[in-house]
């Protein structure tokens, strides 16, 4: 007996399913989200097939240690991923196409701490050309296990037949089940792929990294249930023209979110950057306007960073306003405070905002530096070169206090700088510092210190 199919509609961000279109979609509010697939009729997913096997366990009970952790080899990938691989960890590995996804993941099937079999399964390449990578990469594991497949049940047959102890798949949006009538990359695929992939390895308890596409806009491609479903998302960043690339952490059940982990795109692969300060500040003007260093905090990590503005006469009856690496509305309600508290005529001039070496920042630590950055320029005063600043910007014009203030001068004091502008809720009694502070209140004080000092 033939099988009938049906039409039905799936919202790419929230997986709602729908028998007729909408513009905008009944789960979510989302428009234009819902896709056209077809489905079977006589064949259910295999989410009501199955039965729980779990017996309830008292809490007290359940025995568990940080030494469980797989250590990945590479320390700033363990950094963002809370200090190594879960067991049975579902970790959503996403980024833009040729940004070195496949690269990380298998320098991680390398170099991982583990004496079992590691699985690489890839969708969209071939065997030979994940050997070639690997010579580039002088990728010499034995326990390295090659398998280019796409059918989830073969795949899920070799699981079971190696019991590898690390798995990665590249990527997922290749994978499908036979069972289902839409093609491969389909927001039933992509659904019904992963949470099949998770009940399998959290029997198991295989850590498993899962590389994603990423649509035009920088999120996962399919529906957005995915990264509710998985332990961990993380995004491979970085600008193509840039050897900078950066690890973070958007999700992640066994650690921290804010976790930042940075390489160095080389012949030889992805090489860690031991000092990103000193890194981003190595090729720092000295004696150029609109030039200044912020401490921020990424996570736990300290990062001092070149903030640049440019500011000039427009030529057209609209200025211009860009950035590059930080908040574009945050950039103009900062030179609106310039203009309104300060007395900075900024409204007939084009500014240009970036952070140097291609990171993009969104801490409101940087504000501060913004707006002394975005004066100098205006000014054409250079700012001293062992000034560091830090503190977020109100509406009135007032610099509020920011956390972690130790770190920050700590990281400063490192690379050879003096002084610090700092907000003056931050300034304790009796506190000794790294570098001599001061305190401000105002942008008006900072602009004071920062251009005259």
């Amino acid at each position: 007996m033939v099988s009938k199919s049906k039409v039905t509609y799936f919202c790419q961000e929230c997986g709602h399913e729908s028998l007729k279109w909408f513009g905008r979609c009944p789960g979510c509010n989302s428009w234009n989200s819902l896709v056209e697939e077809l489905k079977v009729d006589n064949k259910k997913s295999w989410l009501g097939q199955q039965k729980s096997t779990g017996l309830p366990q008292k809490l007290t009970e359940i025995s568990f240690s940080e030494e469980e952790r797989i250590d990945t080899g590479i320390p700033e990938f363990n950094r963002v991923l809370g200090g190594g691989l879960v067991p049975g960890a579902l970790i959503m590995l996403a980024g833009d196409p040729g940004i070195g996804k496949s690269t990380l993941t298998l320098q991680t099937a390398n170099l991982v701490k583990t004496s079992g079999t590691v699985l690489y399964v890839t969708g969209e390449e071939s065997p030979q050309q994940i050997k070639m990578r690997a010579q580039r990469l002088e990728v010499a594991n034995s326990n390295l296990l090659i398998l280019a497949e796409t059918n989830l049940e073969i795949i899920e047959e070799q699981i079971k037949k190696i019991q590898p102890t690390f798995m990665i798949i590249d990527s997922v949006q290749t994978i499908y089940m036979p069972q289902i009538t839409s093609a491969p990359g389909s927001v039933s695929q992509l659904r019904e792929c992963t949470a099949k992939l998770m009940e399998l390895i959290k029997n198991q308890g295989i850590p498993t990294i899962l590389v994603g596409h990423v649509t035009k806009e920088g999120a996962v491609a399919g529906p957005r249930v995915l990264e509710h479903m998985v332990d961990t998302v993380l995004y491979f960043e970085g600008e193509r023209h840039y050897q900078y690339r950066v690890l973070r952490g958007l999700k992640n059940r066994f650690g921290s979110t804010n976790e930042l982990g940075i390489f160095e795109m080389t012949d030889r692969g992805l090489k860690e950057v031991e000092n990103p300060s000193q890194a981003f500040l190595a090729e720092r003007p000295t004696d150029g306007s609109g030039s200044i260093v912020v401490a921020c905090m990424e996570g736990t990590r300290s990062l001092l960073v070149e903030l640049q503005a440019l500011v000039s006469p427009t030529v057209f009856g609209q200025p211009r306003r860009m950035t590059s690496g930080t908040d574009y509305n945050r950039v103009n309600m900062i030179m609106a405070v310039l203009e309104k508290r300060i007395g900075l005529c900024l409204g007939s001039y084009d500014a240009y905002v970036n952070i140097a070496g291609g990171l993009k920042i969104q801490e409101p630590a940087l504000d501060l530096g913004i707006a002394l950055a975005l004066a100098s320029s205006f000014k054409n005063k250079v700012i001293n070169k062992d000034i560091i600043v830090l503190g977020e910007v109100g509406l009135t014009g007032e610099v509020r206090a920011v956390n972690h203030l130790e770190k920050r001068l700590s990281e400063a004091s490192k690379l050879g700088f003096k002084r610090g502008i700092i907000p003056y809720g931050n300034l304790k009694a009796q506190q000794s510092y790294p570098i001599k502070v001061s305190g401000v209140k105002t942008v008006q004080e900072a602009l004071e210190l920062a251009l005259e000092g």
